[in-house]
């Protein structure tokens, strides 16, 4: 099975958590097609990059995407804006693993940690854990079991 191409987008908060996945990733053989921002802006905006990756995610069936900002929220809110979306945050590997084996997520948000706010500082996750949460989320297949497939379309009709 060839490997997805990967749409990325986020904002200066988490920046050089971006630049670094685009690295690690183009350097394990994916595609990645990245939305920005391709030079650090303090005044930057994630929706203004993550909608158009998410929108390339909903057109493109053998890809998947990855929504970075400073605390991978507000990224996670507004991909899930975007129809045929399913954004899930992780923090964890457990989560990585049960997002896409349950729930056939396609969007991954990571927070970069980068912010001004001292409420939200600190809350993004390493580039080590990072590389391991992309490392499960990408690699763990959908399960296809029927109670999953069954809550899927529900959400689908939604």
């Amino acid at each position: 099975m060839s490997k997805p191409t990967i749409y990325l987008g986020g904002d200066h908060a988490a920046f050089e958590l971006k630049k670094k996945i685009v690295a690690y990733l183009q350097g394990k053989g994916y595609t990645i097609k990245d939305f920005g921002p391709h030079k650090y802006n303090p005044d930057d905006d994630y929706p203004d990059f993550v909608i158009p990756a998410a929108r390339a995610v909903a057109r493109n069936k053998n890809s998947l995407g990855i929504a970075v900002c400073g605390t991978g929220d507000g990224a996670c809110i507004v991909a899930n804006k975007v129809k045929g979306i399913r954004a899930v945050f992780s923090n964890t590997a457990d989560i990585a693993y049960s997002s896409r084996h349950h729930n056939n997520a396609n969007v991954l948000c990571l927070g970069g940690g980068k912010t001004k706010d001292p409420t939200t500082r600190g809350l993004g996750v390493s580039f080590a854990l990072a590389k391991k949460i992309l490392d499960i989320w990408l690699t763990t297949p959908f399960s296809k079991a029927p109670r999953h497939i069954r809550r899927l379309k529900k959400i689908s009709r939604y």
